[in-house]
């Protein structure tokens, strides 16, 4: 006899979609802790969840309204593209990619989500130079295989399948994998996916699914004579960064750096905007020792931006996160080690002196940029970098530098728009680095860090991203959360504040409280007071 079709709606759509992604942020924010904890491979960074709800808030969060299905899938896919965090995040962004390239009409019965969690799961399986089982592709994979056989029943019964399956295959991680069965645990990014899919079941439902949470809570129980001998996986243990960036290049490039990476370390995944031959964007994820060289293949190849790199702790099971476009952790230099490479900022906001001086830096207006330089390296420090916030300070910056070349110096300026995107710099400045890789460094942090402000003008309060004006809002307040809302829908870790002379403590709190409550993944810094102008300035990094 047939099997009865379950109940609930049987078509998806954009709304529909909406709905099942705030339902897994939500649910996958709640229990991210939990399923970070899990987190020991490729390496026991614990930060798997993490990862994927940032993803998927840089996806749907802050995405065009009133968009059907189709076109809010593209643009999803492709903000998740540019905005991947980790392992997971990229293996997730290109499952968003496979569904957008199935999904193509603004409903899909269950026979379009068995089609699109197939393409999702062949995307992201081929995506990954060395695929691996008991990870989030073999959880996938059992998903897909499961909703395509229940399709014939409805979506519902497809989308309860896919769910069901994932959590078996959870369960079932740690004989296949070793790091697991060492562990204890079951893989994270599988269990994570599998909450998104029980979100899927929920939002068609509304009965909540539980196979995810019940193997989260007794994942600690489980003895490794519970689980079966296998071979011990290869790699991840042995690399000491993660290595990630953008890179601009055509399909035959990428495929030619996926064999380069391959050989210099392990965990390589290269997800792409399209599958097409003419130049597109790629994500470029893989964990090695030489971090240079894995920078310097995606050179080769075209051009590469947002570059991150985060350093594994020396010690099992911890983490240090040394990510070159987002550091919150201050490095001051002490005052008992010779600098060996002197920072200068020029800026006019004298509330920040204090804070820059204790950074490591020297500090000049426009018209004193001269002499700091010069007074910086009578010091014996053989090389400076000028950090400038503005036009004038710039063009004086240059002068300067020009006459300490000329006198043997190496000295280089780098123009910043704002005195965020400076200290953006500062954060990620290295002095026992080589010099141009300092430079390099410190000019991808400034062009990662977007920034936007608030000005007070007769009509209201004008938001203004980048040299985009988004019109005025009656109070600050407002206009605080509008644009703190535009810069973390594009992928955010940190976001620095720095309110005008004329902002109070209120304002900052206020934009505080709805950061951790709409972006509760993004860390927030404030800064001193700046100027009168502008009332509040912010970078996202």
């Amino acid at each position: 006899m047939a099997e009865i079709p379950e109940t609930g709606r049987q078509v998806l759509d954009a709304d529909i979609m909406r709905e099942w992604a705030a339902r897994g942020i939500d649910t996958l924010t709640r229990h991210r802790r939990g399923v970070d904890e899990l987190n020991v491979f490729p390496v026991a960074d614990s930060d798997t969840a993490t990862n994927m709800v940032a993803t998927l808030q840089a996806a749907f969060q802050g995405a065009t309204p009133r968009l059907r299905l189709e076109a809010l899938l593209d643009e999803a896919s492709g903000r998740a593209l540019l905005s991947a965090r980790g392992n997971s995040g990229v293996i997730l962004a290109q499952m968003l990619r496979g569904l957008a390239d199935v999904w193509n009409s603004d409903e899909i019965d269950a026979k379009g989500f068995a089609a699109g969690l197939r393409s999702a799961t062949d995307a992201a399986t081929a995506a990954v130079a060395v695929p691996t089982a008991g990870t989030i592709l073999t959880v996938a994979e059992a998903a897909a295989s499961a909703a395509g056989k229940a399709a014939p029943f409805g979506l519902v019964s497809a989308a309860r399948a896919a769910a069901e399956a994932a959590a078996e295959a959870v369960a079932a991680t740690p004989g296949q994998l070793p790091a697991l069965a060492r562990a204890g645990v079951v893989d994270a990014g599988g269990l994570a996916l599998t909450v998104i899919l029980e979100a899927l079941v929920e939002t068609l439902t509304g009965s909540v699914s539980t196979g995810a949470l019940d193997l989260l809570e007794r994942h600690r129980v489980r003895t490794v004579s519970e689980v079966e001998e296998v071979p011990r996986e290869t790699g991840s243990e042995v690399f000491g960064y993660e290595v990630q960036y953008l890179l601009e290049a055509n399909a035959a490039a990428a495929a030619d750096l996926r064999h380069d990476l391959t050989a210099l370390g392990d965990s390589v995944v290269i997800i792409g905007s399209r599958a097409a031959e003419a130049v597109t964007t790629f994500n470029v994820h893989v964990h090695v020792n030489d971090i240079g060289a894995a920078i310097e293949a995606g050179i080769e190849r075209g051009r590469v931006h947002r570059i991150s790199v985060t350093r594994f702790d020396d010690t099992l099971g911890g983490h240090a996160s040394a990510r070159m476009h987002a550091a919150p952790a201050r490095r001051p230099v002490q005052e008992t080690e010779a600098p060996t490479r002197a920072l200068v900022v020029v800026t006019d906001a004298a509330g920040m002196r204090e804070f820059l001086a204790g950074e490591g830096c020297r500090t000049a207006t426009a018209a004193t940029v001269g002499t700091e330089l010069a007074a910086a390296l009578a010091d014996g420090v053989g090389n400076a970098v000028v950090l400038t916030d503005s036009l004038d300070a710039e063009r004086a910056a240059h002068r300067a530098a020009e006459s300490v070349r000329s006198e043997g110096h190496r000295a280089t300026v780098l123009a910043t728009g704002t005195l965020v995107q400076a200290v953006a710099a500062v954060a990620v400045h290295d002095p026992e680095r080589q010099f141009d890789d300092d430079v390099a460094a410190m000019a991808e942090a400034i062009s990662s860090c977007r920034t936007g402000e608030l000005r007070a003008e007769a009509e209201g309060i004008a938001v203004v991203v980048g040299e985009a004006d988004f019109g005025v809002l009656d109070t600050v307040e407002e206009a605080a959360r509008d644009l703190a809302d535009r810069l973390c829908s594009n992928g955010a870790e940190l976001l620095t504040v720095l309110p005008g002379a004329g902002s109070n403590a209120g304002i900052v709190t206020a934009l505080s409280d709805h950061v951790h409550e709409a972006w509760p993944l993004v860390e927030i810094q404030q800064l001193p007071a700046g100027d009168d102008e502008p009332l509040l300035l912010l970078g996202a990094e």
